[in-house]
């Protein structure tokens, strides 16, 4: 004879509700053979790319700095703002990358094939090593892109140790996480000749102001 309590209904229903939304969140991010597979298109300079966002944006951990790239590579648009789920959840990423894309580019839904592409630099503690939180990054960037008719490009981490393109194996000690931002006209990002609109910073993610 065994002896023992079998959970209430009011308890076993919790216990299952937060099964599921675990679930559900696993699913929503990116193991990096997935995203390697992906085919996301490989930037030509990627530490252009870094140096020019890291100077335009100065962020520091766990700030994301968005940024559309046209076909040339020249920046299009840019928004920086701080991350605040408190739970590294795919559609909670991808929802505020879409706001940010929205407020300071339009959508190319119109398009058959995307013409522009949407890069992510996220900032945060630890080393180059893949994590969940990376992985509900990349899920919600692929969504967001999609959503906003752009191609996914690359996601790169910024760390005390450098930057690294996931998936890619490409990356520098400088800048890094605690790096010294450079002066913007010294960066290719800073000489862009396009018509350029950013928004934000982590401090003032709401705020968009145009390039001048």
């Amino acid at each position: 004879m065994t002896f023992g309590f079998a959970p209430s209904a009011d308890t076993s229903m919790p216990m299952s509700s937060a099964s599921t939304e675990s679930t559900n969140r696993l699913a929503r991010m990116l193991e990096p053979a997935e995203w390697a597979e992906a085919g996301i298109p490989l930037l030509r300079s990627p530490r252009e790319v870094v140096s020019g966002l890291h100077a335009r944006h100065r962020p520091t951990p766990t700030t994301a700095v968005v940024a559309v790239l046209d076909h040339e590579e020249r920046l299009a648009a840019s928004a920086s703002f701080a991350r605040r789920s408190m739970t590294a959840d795919g559609w909670e990423f991808r929802n505020a990358l879409l706001s940010n894309l929205r407020r300071v580019i339009p959508h190319d839904l119109r398009r058959r094939t995307p013409v522009r592409t949407a890069v992510l630099l996220y900032c945060r503690e630890g080393d180059e090593r893949w994590t969940e939180e990376d992985g509900a990054w990349m899920w919600g960037l692929r969504d967001a892109c999609t959503l906003h008719g752009l191609r996914c490009g690359s996601y790169i981490t910024l760390t005390r140790g450098g930057w690294q393109v996931l998936g890619e194996g490409r990356g520098g000690r400088r800048p890094d996480s605690a790096s010294q931002p450079s002066a913007l006209a010294d960066t290719t990002l800073g000489r862009d000749s396009v018509p350029l609109r950013t928004g934000g910073g982590a401090a003032q993610a709401q705020r968009r102001t145009a390039a001048r």
